[in-house]
C-alpha cells in the first residue's frame, strides 16, 4: 500500500501548506509547470519518491531532470503522466494513441488548472488532473490530490483545497 500526493502547476510557489498536506506520502507526482529548481528541490525532499514531468513554463534546467512523458508502475498500477494531456473525450493531439499503446490504469496531466478526476471506460483508466497548486492562472481555488494505491487499485482519493491564489514568484 502506498500513499500518493499528486499536484501540478505550482509555478514556483513556496507554500508550507503544500508540504504539510504532502507530508507522510510515499510518493509525490508532479504533472508539470514546477516553475523553478528551488521548488523542484523542496518538493523532492518531502517524500521518498518524487516523479515529475516538465511543463510548458519549465526552463532548460528542469527539462534536464524532468521528461515530457513518464510511464511507470508502482504498487501494481501502471501510470502515464504528462503536462498537456486533455481529458477523456477531449485528449490533446497524440495522447489517445499513447494511452492505447501503454495501457495505464491512471493517466495524470496538468496544464488546464482545472481539477478533474474522471474515468475513461473506453481506455479502462482513471484520469486525474489535480488542478493548480500555484498562484498563477485563472483558478479560484488551489488544489492537489491525495490517494492510496492498494494491491493494484486506487482508493481513498481526496481533493485538498489550499488557500485562494495570491501573488506568485513572477509578481503576478
Amino acid at each position: 500500500m502506498k500513499r500518493i500526493g499528486i499536484l501540478s502547476d505550482t509555478h514556483c510557489i513556496d507554500d508550507p501548506a503544500i508540504e504539510r498536506h504532502l507530508a507522510g506520502m510515499d510518493e509525490i507526482w508532479h504533472a508539470g509547470d514546477i516553475g523553478d529548481v528551488d521548488t523542484y528541490k523542496r518538493l523532492a525532499n518531502i517524500a521518498p519518491v518524487f516523479r515529475a514531468v516538465c511543463g510548458n513554463i519549465d526552463g532548460a534546467m528542469l527539462r534536464r531532470v524532468c521528461p515530457e512523458l513518464l510511464v511507470f508502475e508502482t504498487e501494481g498500477v501502471k501510470v502515464l503522466m504528462t503536462h498537456i494531456g486533455g481529458y477523456p473525450g477531449k485528449y490533446s493531439p497524440g495522447i489517445k494513441s499513447l494511452l492505447s499503446q501503454h495501457r495505464p490504469k491512471i493517466f495524470v496531466s496538468g496544464h488546464s488548472h482545472i481539477l478533474r478526476v474522471m474515468p475513461d471506460p473506453t481506455l479502462d483508466l482513471l484520469h486525474i488532473n489535480p488542478g493548480a497548486a500555484g498562484n498563477q492562472g485563472w483558478q479560484t481555488v488551489r488544489t492537489l490530490v491525495r490517494l492510496t494505491l492498494d494491491n493494484g487499485m486506487p482508493r481513498d482519493l481526496e481533493v485538498v483545497h489550499l488557500s485562494k491564489p495570491r501573488l506568485n514568484c513572477f509578481g503576478i
